[in-house]
């Protein structure tokens, strides 16, 4: 492959030479940041995964703060979900959408105090959106992006190794709710979430020059349980369900159609960026759904690309939106976008290129069929 050029608009995060040194093997840039894509050993790095506990640099996941006195007017405004009722220290997962309906982002909006938020965000610039959000409707809030990096610890045995570093009451941390914490001096914030379904923790490094040792402490603090370097696995998050704004979304996809309708509050006000048009989807119905694809065969194909089309008797009815090989199933499987009349257990076939692949629909998340 050709090299990636470094460029002062191509950032490393405070965990880049931590990475390098666990012997990282691939980068792609995500916020204008580089984050690691795999150490070597895709089977391993998911079995860690699965059944033990993985740290990863997630400095890529950015933060965008709303600080004001209008920046809970701001917040919700950005957000199709009701945040009327948020508290401080509760995040909240949310599809940020434009007027079309159409979702721009899903992140996880962190409340921090009644004035100051964070858009924990996919890839995309949130922050010239709310920016520019604020400044058309006169809102008095103040849009940055602060230094902060996640660091996350995921996996069955995520809890203990967090436990270790932080005492046990961390145990007692509901879902997507956080709390601040200090360790060597080391400022941060502790939140229950993460990009995986194995359960876990991501930590918001306060202070970028301390990526490196915060990093170690985790390191040597997993000793006990096996702890290696990883990322979000294609594997484990297509099994499981999770959404990959940009990658299974395209510039129509609405909320709806992706399974996130249930993160969509229909009575939030009216000057709710795109809650009309979703309103309105949601009364028709939407024209595409999103099903899982599993591929006919018992052999790894290469990849984690789009598959381009799918058609059903010759018809097109959509996209595969990803395609990996699952550990879990022996099979190869990813997710369609496709036609609302396609349904689970269709026949359709999936084309890449020359190749044709006969598949199977199916519900996300994937279970495994035995017999």
């Amino acid at each position: 492959m050709a090299e990636i050029t470094p460029h002062t608009r191509l950032r490393p995060s405070p965990y880049y030479e931590a990475t390098l040194a666990e012997g990282v093997t691939a980068f792609t840039p995500y916020n204008q940041m580089l984050i690691p894509m795999g150490y070597g050993d895709p089977e391993a790095e998911y079995r860690r995964l699965t059944e033990g506990v993985s740290m990863w640099d997630v400095g890529g996941e950015r933060q965008i703060q709303l600080h004001g006195p209008d920046a809970a007017e701001l917040a919700q405004i950005l957000c199709p979900r009701d945040l009327s009722t948020a508290k401080q220290g509760q995040g909240k997962y949310v599809a940020l959408c434009d007027h079309r309906g159409t979702i721009i982002n899903d992140p996880i909006i962190l409340k921090l105090d009644d004035d100051r938020f964070w858009l924990s965000i996919a890839d995309s610039d949130v922050g010239m959106w709310a920016r520019c959000v604020a400044a058309e409707r006169g809102l008095k809030v103040e849009v940055t992006e602060p230094d902060v990096s996640p660091l996350a610890v995921q996996g069955p045995s995520a809890e203990d190794v967090v436990a270790k570093i932080f005492g046990d009451d961390i145990r007692d941390l509901r879902f997507f709710w956080f709390r601040d914490a200090e360790v060597d001096g080391i400022p941060l914030k502790v939140a229950r979430s993460g990009w995986s379904k194995q359960g876990g923790f991501e930590l918001y490094l306060m202070d970028g020059a301390r990526g490196v040792d915060l990093w170690n402490i985790v390191k040597e603090a997993g000793q006990p349980w096996g702890i290696g370097p990883g990322y979000p696995t294609p594997s484990e998050r297509i099994e499981n369900g999770l959404l990959s704004w940009g990658g299974d979304t395209d510039q129509n996809t609405n909320p709806f159609e992706v399974r996130l309708g249930r993160f969509v509050d229909l009575n939030v006000p009216d000057d709710v960026i795109g809650i009309e048009a979703l309103r309105q989807v949601a009364a028709q119905g939407p024209t595409r759904h999103q099903l899982g694809v599993v591929l006919d065969g018992d052999h790894p194909q290469p990849g984690h690309d789009r598959w381009h089309d799918i058609t059903a008797d010759g018809v097109s009815v959509g996209s595969m939106t990803n395609g990996t090989w699952s550990y879990k199933l022996e099979r190869n499987i990813g997710f369609g976008l496709i036609s609302a009349w396609c349904q689970v257990g269709d026949r359709v076939e999936v084309h890449k290129g020359d190749q044709v692949v006969g598949a199977r629909l199916t519900d996300i998340p994937f279970q495994r069929e035995d017999g």
